[in-house]
């Protein structure tokens, strides 16, 4: 009986997740002349266009992630332990950037930071000069920085949840013991929140490394990813088994992020 329970999700999961992918694979393996090989995957691996890809994907993921773990560690604290007036309303502002699609905010950084946009404009009129001068926005950092945005509550709604189970009276009694504010983070609040922080900084870094959208949208002259290299193989030179071998390393990379994290993960709870 358990098993006809489980043939129906196998089966979903099969059509929905395996088949495309076993299609990808086939079809990156498979060259013009209809020949298997990897003779794709080796014109990758010696490709500059591809190594820079590679790079600009990682760089982006580990700055983004560790940027919504700085900023969601500190924003999750004020919110928990100090006295923020709306900080109930926040709670919800943060559910709701979740549930935003990414590029949107990719076109309010454009709006706001872009050539053209409100700051340039009201720094020009300000000081004259003939050319906008904020200009982050089209390069890598621009790309990190609204990543950082993007995903940061994604950090923060583990670390809310995760601190909203810590007992007060463990704050008051290394309070009392003399401990201060930052030794008290240390040694109560960081151990309690070293699960959430390991859940949050991996969704972030795996979320960053499949991300489409702010790349596309903010338009960084110079900076492709693997989602943005793949987009360009198939969209505009309609070369798909190049798109599909970018896919499958790109595959390949988020499954070996997700087993370092599961391993990571394994090693904390022993």
């Amino acid at each position: 009986m358990k098993s006809a329970w489980v043939a129906p999700p196998l089966l979903l999961s099969a059509v929905l997740v395996l088949y495309p992918l076993a299609l990808m694979l086939g079809q990156s393996l498979t060259d013009a002349a209809g020949q298997i090989g990897v003779g794709s995957f080796a014109a990758l691996l010696g490709s500059s266009l591809f190594l820079r890809a590679l790079w600009h994907t990682v760089a982006i993921a580990l700055a983004a992630s560790a940027g919504c773990v700085l900023l969601g560690f500190v924003l999750a604290l004020l919110l928990s332990f100090v006295p923020v007036p709306g900080a109930r309303l926040i709670g919800r502002m943060i559910d709701t950037v979740i549930a935003l699609p990414t590029f949107l905010v990719a076109l309010a950084f454009t709006f706001i930071y872009g050539s053209a946009g409100l700051l340039n404009g009201v720094a020009m009129r300000l000081t004259g000069a003939a050319a906008p001068p904020i200009d982050f926005l089209y390069t890598i950092w621009g790309v990190i920085l609204a990543e950082i945005t993007v995903y940061t509550p994604f950090l923060m709604r583990p670390l809310l949840a995760a601190f909203s189970q810590i007992d007060p009276a463990q704050i008051e009694v290394a309070s009392s013991l003399g401990a201060g504010f930052w030794r008290i983070v240390w040694r109560v609040i960081l151990p309690a929140a070293r699960p959430a922080l390991l859940a949050g900084g991996s969704l972030c870094l795996l979320l960053t490394v499949n991300e489409f959208g702010v790349v596309f949208f903010i338009g960084a002259k110079g900076v492709v990813t693997l989602p943005l290299l793949v987009y360009d193989k198939a969209i505009q030179e309609f070369d798909y088994v190049a798109a599909c071998a970018v896919a499958v390393l790109n595959v390949a990379l988020s499954l070996a992020l997700f087993g370092l994290y599961r391993a990571l993960l394994a090693r904390l709870e022993r």
